[in-house]
């Protein structure tokens, strides 16, 4: 009798296989799905030396997969590593400047201060009739000589202080990079806010990271996706083009710490990776010398680690305005490509020929792109370099796809492209969509519906640290398509079901990473990568799943997450 190592009864296994069956029980042997049925079926596997888990009708999942999220950017961003200045950590401008004034009261004069997640949609002065935007001078106030940083929630817009424009030298005859912003005030002088590739002439002035506060931060982030479930994960951005982003989390050094952190089977999670040539402002030129330049790794288990692929930004985001639209935003303006140029057709082009090479060098290409003309300049370059330099089963993507037409996901769909979207970014911003680009594109930001009716292979993820790895909020969202400040339901005509929503987090996502053939669904001789959680996900109400806490995570067969739980006396 070929014994089970691990046996899981009286639970609901969502098996994630072709037709979303749902099982009661598991057993697990050697680090694989051993089988799946029936209680009756199950413990007929079971011998002394099998670990018994009755389950009382808690959820197994298959591992999740939060297929777009910068691990060591993550790690770096959150407590003990940086200042909390997400919601609700803060509320106000008021709350930043106290966390400001109490980090500079503590630190040596000259030391810098780096927070991340503001967001100027839950700050109470910017939310007035006659609201105003974060300024420098909130900052000077409270810390006249320390230069500040702050990060706002998604990354593409940054809060710093006088000191920190001094350090770096900028002043508002500073060229800006093509796709950037620094706005001034009425007085014309730079009110503190730096966006897109502007944010980089700070950046460059922090202090240098070194391997080992890379290492803390990518070893914190993994203990927190296995806390959430997360077994597997695609770190999208990581090589030259990322010294001068998220504080240089994303710079060429991360390869050989995820590289090393795996030789060493320390790593704790399956992780695939796109290298990043170029970051925001980039041109051909430097991308393709770069990518031709970074080393790829090998001798490792490529079940643990693979670089994947390549990113490519093409443009920005729609709140800062910055994605590239068809229809002008709310106030006017359609945004632009990120990339070098100085017309609209040359950027194009960069953009146009950064895919293509991507793709001749055998990569998978993913595509950071969110207005509707951006994306359709995207699409139209991957197209272009499959049909120009055909290659089998290439899977390339759009990262995000905020805008995303219906023909333009048939498109992708026929053309074996997917597109990554991010359903918590929808559920924290919705509400403030509106003022941006209006009603009617804003109910129909982030089109799941119509991503699962076209066909597209459809993934979903967080962008830590842009939101929390909370995927079971993302599951809510696709359900409900509620939003976090109102409640208020947005594009009801876009939510889709509990199945299609688990699959974006799970075999979708492996899919993504070339793997669906050995996990992302619990079936026979595939990796025991398990989520457990503490209720049941098939009956609950989908409001309540947010609250749904992980409770175990199992890696290849090995418990390397167990919550624990206090005994009442």
């Amino acid at each position: 009798m070929s014994y089970a190592d691990a046996v899981y009864t009286r639970g609901k296994v969502f098996t994630v296989d072709e037709d979303f069956t749902i099982a009661t029980a598991l057993a697990v042997r050697d680090g694989l799905v051993h089988a799946v049925g029936t209680d009756a079926e199950i413990e007929t596997l079971i011998g002394p030396d099998t670990v018994v888990t009755d389950l009382g009708g808690r959820t197994i999942l298959p591992g999740i997969n939060d297929s777009h999220l910068h691990a060591i950017a993550y790690g770096l961003d959150t407590p003990p590593l940086s200042l909390d200045v997400s919601f609700p950590a803060v509320r106000s401008i008021a709350d930043v400047r106290e966390l400001v004034r109490e980090a500079a009261s503590a630190a040596e004069d000259g030391a810098w201060i780096i927070g991340t997640g503001w967001d100027d949609g839950y700050l109470d002065e910017c939310l007035t009739e006659d609201g105003r935007t974060p300024t420098r001078w909130d900052l000077d106030e409270v810390s006249p000589n320390n230069p500040v940083f702050l990060q706002d929630f998604s990354r593409h817009t940054s809060w710093v202080n006088s000191a920190a424009l001094a350090l770096a030298g900028v002043d508002e005859t500073t060229p800006l990079p093509p796709g950037s912003l620094m706005p001034t005030g009425e007085d014309g002088l730079l009110t503190g806010i730096v966006m897109e590739g502007a944010q980089a002439l700070v950046q460059r002035v922090l202090p240098a990271l070194t391997r080992e506060r890379r290492e803390e931060a990518l070893r914190s982030a993994i203990s927190i996706l296995q806390s959430e479930g997360i077994t597997s994960f695609t770190d999208p951005a990581i090589g030259p083009g990322g010294e001068a982003l998220a504080g240089g989390a994303m710079g060429a050094e991360g390869l050989s710490v995820y590289t090393d952190l795996a030789r060493r089977g320390e790593l704790g999670a399956r992780v695939n990776l796109l290298l990043l040539p170029t970051g925001m402002s980039g041109s051909t030129e430097d991308f393709g010398k770069n990518l031709a330049d970074i080393e790829v790794p090998d001798t490792v288990d490529p079940r643990m680690f693979r670089v994947l692929g390549v990113k490519v930004f093409a443009d920005g985001i729609p709140p800062s305005k910055t994605a590239w639209m068809h229809e002008e935003y709310v106030g006017g303006g359609c945004g632009s490509l990120c990339v070098g140029g100085d017309t609209d057709e040359r950027q194009v082009y960069e953009v146009t020929e950064m895919v293509r090479i991507g793709h001749e060098a055998g990569y998978q290409i993913g595509v950071h792109v969110t207005g509707d003309r951006a994306i359709d300049t995207v699409a139209e370059a991957i197209i272009a370099a499959q049909n120009a330099h055909p290659r089998d089963d290439a899977r390339h993507y759009l990262i995000h796809g905020d805008f995303i037409s219906e023909a333009t996901l048939k498109r992708l769909a026929e053309n074996d492209i997917g597109v990554n979207m991010n359903p918590t970014i929808k559920w924290t911003i919705a509400d403030l969509e509106v003022g941006v680009v209006g009603t009617e594109r804003a109910a129909y930001e982030w089109p799941y519906r119509s991503a699962v009716e076209s066909g597209v292979h459809l993934m979903s993820s967080s962008d830590a640290p842009v939101t929390p790895p909370d995927w079971r909020q993302g599951i809510s969202t696709m359900i409900l398509r509620e939003s976090k400040a109102s409640g208020a339901v947005s594009g009801p005509d876009q939510t889709i079901g509990l199945a299609d929503a688990v699959r974006t987090y799970t075999i979708n996502a492996a899919w993504q990473d070339f793997a669906e053939d050995w996990k992302g669904s619990l079936e026979v001789g595939k990796v025991a990568d398990l989520c457990i959680l503490d209720g049941d996900l098939e009956t609950i109400d989908p409001h309540d799943i947010p609250a749904m806490q992980v409770v175990t995570t199992v890696l290849g067969g090995k418990v390397v997450f167990e919550r624990v739980t206090e005994s009442v006396a």
